[in-house]
């Protein structure tokens, strides 16, 4: 079956999920129902570990009876599950307080408009293919150097889907999208040191993955440039954020921006709308309608429009990240992120990653974070890392168990620069970023 005739088959059954919500007496009502299928294989040191065939679906309906709200979920499509579900999230409604911020989004910010954003490309890879491309990247791995010692192992993940979301507005559309990556984790020993680091490549079109053999010597090359690892004496200095590590900084400033956190009154960012909190030269933005990025998409999880604007602009905060429960709260009206944001991007500089180091001169450079040290209340900032020492430019030694503090506040402010290197393996695209000061604690 082609992808158009499943959305409009689940599309049906959407329809007549909300049809059988109202009638059971609901008021409004909203719907989503996917089903997704894929293939997952692992092998270690050159023997397959696990081939799993994956194939799910999953309804969710939510009932308003006026501001009292219901919720269930099935993985069973049959006409009398659909009943039973529908009927167990309007029991639940009429049993619940009212909520006056409860309910659908307003029916001017649903999306009318559907551009095909390029995010289907199954892959017709078989079982056996991706074992021997996964042993082939391990392979690449293994071999890259005498002193790695063992391996954790690669993966190979396909995987193919369709979403559809209704409401009683109206509103009634679906997507197909698909998602594959290759992994691999080796070990390496020099001595009494040991190290283990990894590489991926994610794409939503796996012509788009980085070759096999790539993989697996840049998981090697990573793995042994960290033997020999030692601690750092405490201190204070630069910090230059490595690409696949600068996104978390950008996922705790919008942990700080989102709704949630603000009607709790629990963001170091409270009230900050409209004021600098990066240097004037930082631009974030969400661009939605990327094609083939992993995070585009025309409408959220509500069915409210998406669209490409401005978070940050000359460092000043110009907007927050609020679905529709957390717009009423808040006084405002939702900016199509319920269930988060849409390709984030940070706007890079000019510098590539050598020059990056270069600007850092004499500081650390960290390429691994541990544990989940961020007080959202404060902003208070510290955690675990693992990466390299660097002076004048050039990176002389890697460094471990040592831990990185600051205040998100001050490190926001702190920005000296952004790379051009940047890592498109996520939602969150950006560059290495470089800090001016933070305290390093170790030995």
């Amino acid at each position: 079956m082609q992808p158009q005739e499943q959305i409009n088959e689940l599309k049906n059954i959407v329809q007549n999920l909300l049809d059988e919500a109202a009638r059971q007496g609901a008021a409004a009502a909203e719907a989503g129902l996917s089903q997704e299928n894929g293939l997952s294989i692992s092998v270690r040191l050159g023997e397959v570990e696990t081939i799993e065939h994956h194939c799910d679906q999953g309804l969710g309906i939510t009932v308003y009876f006026g501001q009292r709200k219901g919720s269930a979920s099935t993985n069973d499509l049959s006409p009398e599950a659909i009943k039973e579900t529908v009927s167990a999230a309007c029991s639940i409604a009429r049993y619940t307080s009212e909520d006056e911020f409860a309910g659908l989004p307003d029916n001017a910010l649903l999306q009318t408009e559907f551009p095909d954003l390029d995010l289907y490309h199954p892959w017709q890879v078989s079982a056996g293919q991706a074992i021997a491309l996964a042993i082939e990247c391990e392979d690449a791995a293994r071999g890259y150097h005498a002193e790695i010692s063992n391996s954790e192992g690669a993966s190979v993940n396909t995987h193919q889907g369709i979403r559809v979301l209704g409401n009683t507005l109206g509103f009634l559309q679906g997507y197909a999208s698909t998602r594959h990556s290759l992994s691999c984790s080796v070990l390496a020993q020099r001595g009494d040191s040991m190290q283990r680091d990894y590489w991926y490549t994610v794409a939503r079109n796996a012509e788009l993955l980085e070759p096999a053999v790539s993989v697996g010597i840049k998981a090697g090359e990573r793995t042994v440039r960290r033997l020999g690892a030692r601690s750092l004496s405490t201190r204070q200095c630069r910090v230059l954020y490595s690409a696949e590590i600068a996104s978390s900084l950008l996922g705790s400033f919008i942990g700080a921006i989102s709704g949630g956190n603000l009607y709790r009154k629990s963001s170091f960012l409270l009230d900050a709308l409209g004021t600098q909190i990066f240097p004037d030269f930082v631009h974030i933005h969400e661009q939605p309608y990327l094609l083939g990025a992993l995070g585009s998409a025309a409408y959220d999880g509500e069915g409210v429009a998406t669209k490409a604007r401005d978070l940050v602009s000359g460092g000043v905060l110009q907007g927050y990240v609020l679905g529709t429960y957390s717009a009423r709260k808040l006084g405002l009206q939702s900016t199509g992120n319920s269930g988060g944001v849409h390709n984030l991007t940070i706007t890079p500089g000019e510098q590539d990653f050598a020059a990056m180091l270069k600007q850092l001169d004499t500081g650390l450079l960290v390429t691994e974070l541990m544990g989940q040290g961020v007080n959202m209340v404060t902003g208070d900032y510290s955690r675990g890392a693992a990466g390299f020492w660097v002076e004048n430019g050039v990176i002389q030694y890697p460094v471990e168990e040592i831990t990185i503090a600051g205040n998100l506040k001050d490190m926001f402010k702190q920005i000296v620069a952004i790379g051009n290197d940047v890592d498109y393996r996520g939602n969150i695209r950006t560059g290495s970023i470089l800090l001016e000061k933070m305290s390093v604690a170790g030995e």
